[in-house]
């Protein structure tokens, strides 16, 4: 008797496994599919750390676990022109766009004087010179040449090209003519101060200055009551140690000016400016966009800062050996800085931040950095959250960057140019560069600009260890609103100058017709009865910058502590006294 006849199937070659087949077959289906379950729960599930520090729990601060993948465990789906769609709770949809500010386009940076404000062919008095030395790196001497243009104009002087500083923390030989156009700085500025290359002669010789340092945030009536009047007798004055040594609130014509000084008059010399453009096509042939992170994780800024980062015994000991070279500085409580929001973002905790806020893995990064503490085992979490990383040494051969090596300021200036353009900028700390940065890309045309809520991303970095990652990302999107740069979300006259020039930015109303500026200066209006008038309400919601800047009084403690007119003290901020802001500040740029 035959075989019975198979049933067949409509091609003629695919038949039924025989039943013994089957079932392992089943089994292991069974198994990859319970594999998958458990790789996707891997994949949405936050890195484990230390939830006092976000850091990873060993003690090299190796990460552990896995950071979600594109398109999984809650990340948002970026688009290819950049903007992310963010499902809300309550099951509605919110278009966000991760790469442009919203409302920019109703505001242009506007800074030309007024017809009041006089020629400097007219208001520049005769014997009458001010030499400045500044103070810190790069960007903190760039807030005194900015406020030594302004201060000369106050005192109707002529202004000697800024020297910059040579022999402090950062120590650069460079001078002013080869970080910036010396001569485009003189030209662009000839109508609101005259300035000159070289300090005045007389008899053939060089004019012997009389040396003064005024109190930081001095008003434009201290400097027509302390330095105007020696200006008088000895008509050459040389201030030291020039850093915020003008008061942050002015009025509107001076605001102005520092304006034109920072955004037009300030260029970097050619090689700089050449090399920084390159850096920017390299990263433009990678990534149709770039976010840029200015990272400060320097073992200095750590010790001075004297926060804690989760490094155990040796962390303590490292950093606590770099804090006595300050043998005044106090000991300060870490978990209380960490609470206020005052110690820098581990660099894990920017990369978790911005795939939190919905930027993909794929995303290149632009990082601008000094020596990194910890080095590689400190940045492995934030390459392994985005694997495009790009610094300027790996974008340039050795040859392009060789001449600048030697040189911190112009190395920074390369970064700054290359952070400028970037279609996102985040910056762990606020220092000088994320100041000076922020308020450029808001004159500029209000470019996404990133600034962590440090104070309230910390409380979340503590419970991120209990939290699924749609959880965190999610709260993560609510603390950082009104900090991604939009206009307004600082409200004008809060916050340092530099960093919300509110004066010198405009907004268009419809039509041709333009609002003069946001704020006639950078100080809230007040009323006869000194009680604070209604600014109106903006089409969208105004948010107060937690770091408003104090008050700008002559008479406060520092002035009555540091109100001397002679400098006694030696130029060379190598050493440093407790009383001295200027170090925190040195630090910090």
């Amino acid at each position: 008797m035959g075989q019975p006849r198979r049933r067949g199937y409509p091609h003629g070659h695919h038949h039924r496994c025989p039943r013994r087949i089957a079932l392992p077959a089943a089994a292991l289906a069974l198994l990859f599919f319970a594999v998958s379950l458990l790789s996707v729960s891997l994949l949405s599930t936050p890195p484990l750390a230390d939830p006092r520090t976000g850091l990873g729990t060993s003690s090299s601060r190796r990460f552990l676990g896995r950071y979600p993948a594109n398109g999984s465990g809650g990340e948002l789906d970026v688009s290819e022109s950049g903007e992310a769609f963010i499902v809300q709770t309550h099951g509605m949809i919110e278009r966000d766009d991760l790469w442009h500010s919203k409302h920019a386009s109703n505001f242009y940076g506007c800074s030309n004087s007024s017809s009041k404000f006089l020629d400097s062919s007219v208001t520049s008095q005769p014997q009458r010179y001010l030499i400045v030395v500044t103070s810190g790196g790069l960007n903190q001497q760039r807030t005194g040449i900015i406020d030594a243009v302004v201060a000369a104009r106050i005192l109707n002087a002529t202004l000697v090209v800024p020297k910059l500083d040579q022999t402090s923390f950062w120590k650069d030989s460079s001078n002013f003519s080869e970080i910036f156009d010396m001569d485009w700085f003189i030209s662009s500025l000839a109508k609101d101060v005259k300035i000159i290359k070289e300090p005045p002669e007389k008899g053939g010789k060089a004019m012997k200055p009389y040396k003064m340092r005024v109190p930081r945030k001095c008003t434009p009536r201290c400097y027509l009551n302390r330095v105007l009047p020696a200006l008088l007798k000895k008509h050459v004055i040389r201030m030291t140690k020039y850093d915020y040594r003008l008061s942050n609130k002015l009025d509107t014509e001076l605001q102005k000016l520092r304006c034109r000084v920072n955004y037009h008059a300030l260029k970097f010399t050619d090689p700089i400016q050449e090399l920084g453009e390159k850096l920017i096509q390299r990263m433009r042939e990678r990534s149709r966009y770039f976010i840029a992170l200015h990272l400060r994780f320097e073992p200095d800024m750590l010790a001075f800062s004297g926060c804690y980062y989760g490094g155990g015994e040796k962390e303590r000991r490292e950093l606590a050996a770099i804090r006595r070279r300050w043998r005044t500085l106090h000991i300060r409580d870490p978990e209380k800085g960490r609470r206020q929001g005052r110690c820098p973002l581990t660099p894990e905790e920017v990369g978790l931040m911005l795939r939190a806020l919905g930027y993909r893995s794929d995303v290149h990064i632009y990082v601008a950095s000094g020596e990194i503490y910890g080095g590689e085992d400190t940045l492995a979490p934030l390459k392994a959250l985005f694997p495009n990383f790009h610094t300027k040494e790996t974008l340039t051969s050795q040859e392009e960057l060789a001449p600048f090596l030697k040189f911190s300021s112009r190395m920074a200036a390369i970064d700054f140019i290359v952070c400028d353009e970037s279609d996102a900028f985040v910056a762990n700390n606020i220092g000088n560069m994320a100041k000076i940065l922020a308020g450029r890309r808001r004159y500029f045309g209000h470019k996404r600009t990133i600034r962590p809520n440090a104070k309230q991303l910390y409380l979340l970095f503590m419970k991120r260890g209990n939290m699924s990652w749609d959880a965190f990302s999610g709260q993560v999107r609510t603390i950082q609103k009104g900090y991604m740069g939009e206009p307004m979300e600082i409200t004008p006259g809060r916050g340092e100058f530099h960093a919300n020039p509110a004066t010198c930015i405009c907004e268009k109303t419809g039509g041709n017709t333009v609002v003069k500026s946001i704020s006639r200066s950078n100080q809230e209006p007040v009323n006869d009865t000194g009680m604070q008038k209604s600014v109106g309400t903006p089409p969208y919601p105004v948010y107060t910058d937690e770091e408003a800047d104090g008050s700008d009084t002559e008479d406060d403690q520092e002035n009555t502590v540091r109100g001397e007119m002679i400098d006694a003290e030696p130029d060379d901020d190598s050493v440093v006294r407790q009383e001295d802001p200027e170090l925190e500040e040195i630090l910090s740029d």
